[in-house]
This record gives C-alpha cells, sequence and structure tokens, in this order.
C-alpha cells in the first residue's frame, strides 16, 4: 500500500517589514555625542597670535634705544636691557619702564637662552603682561649686548 504524504504549505508568519532599526542609530550618535562633549572642553582654549606679513628688513639697522628686551638665562635669572634683576623686583622694574610709554608702545620682547626652563619664561611673559605690557613678542636669536 502506498502511503499518501500530505502537502507541506510553508507561509510566512509576518509580513517583511521596510522600516529602519533605530537602535543602532541611537548607539551611534550617543557615542557620538560622548566624544563631543569630552573634546570640546579641549577646543575652547584659544591663543591669539599675530604673524607678521613678510616684508624685507634691513638686518644692519640697531635696534631702537627705547626697546624693551627681556632675557631668560639658562639659570633663571631675568636682564632687562642688559641689567640684572631679581625674580622678586622684576614685575617693578619692568613697571618702571613701561609706565611712562603710550599703551601702544608698551612692547616687551622675551628672548630665553636655549637652555631656560620653561617655567621662567612663562614666569617672564606673566610678569610682562602684569607689569602693563599690551605685547608680548618672542625673539629667536639673542640680541646684541
Amino acid at each position: 500500500m502506498k502511503t499518501r504524504h500530505k502537502p507541506i504549505v510553508v507561509r510566512l508568519q509576518n509580513e517583511p517589514k521596510s522600516a529602519i532599526n533605530v537602535t543602532p542609530l541611537v548607539d551611534v550618535v550617543l557615542v557620538l555625542l560622548i566624544i563631543f562633549m569630552v573634546v570640546m572642553p579641549l577646543l575652547e582654549r584659544q591663543l591669539v597670535v599675530r604673524i607678521p606679513a613678510e616684508e624685507q628688513a634691513d638686518t644692519q639697522a640697531e635696534p631702537p634705544p627705547e626697546q624693551i628686551v627681556v632675557r631668560v638665562a639658562s639659570s633663571g635669572a631675568f636682564t632687562i636691557n642688559g641689567e640684572a634683576v631679581e625674580a622678586s623686583a622684576y614685575v617693578k622694574t619692568l613697571q618702571t619702564h613701561l609706565l611712562p610709554r603710550t599703551a601702544a608702545d608698551r612692547v616687551v620682547f622675551v628672548t630665553p637662552e636655549d637652555e631656560a626652563q620653561y617655567k621662567k619664561l612663562v614666569e617672564a611673559l606673566d610678569g610682562a603682561r602684569e607689569a602693563g605690557a599690551e605685547t608680548l613678542g618672542m625673539l629667536t636669536d639673542q640680541p646684541s649686548q
């Protein structure tokens, strides 16, 4: 006798969905949000830097005598226009040089020796700003004394 097989009918239980799965999208957005929240405080620090335009300068000319140059020695000592100054009297001495000048003429150039500590350079720049300097400049070459 022959056994009869019953036909097998396969039906889809659910219709195919064409909607976007939102869960991975939310995960990615939250990760990006966390990354931006961590990075944004680092981007808020600004340092205004003015870069001079390129020009031909007369290198043989002597710097003007009223120019203020602060030198930071490798030992940490400060000199203002070649005069040694104690660290405790640095700001007051620099103020005596800057106060008679107009605000536009309160320019201080700072030049550190190669072995000078970074901390001392920052102290020289902060002290110059505290003394009333409007513009700070950095010299790459040591000026002639």
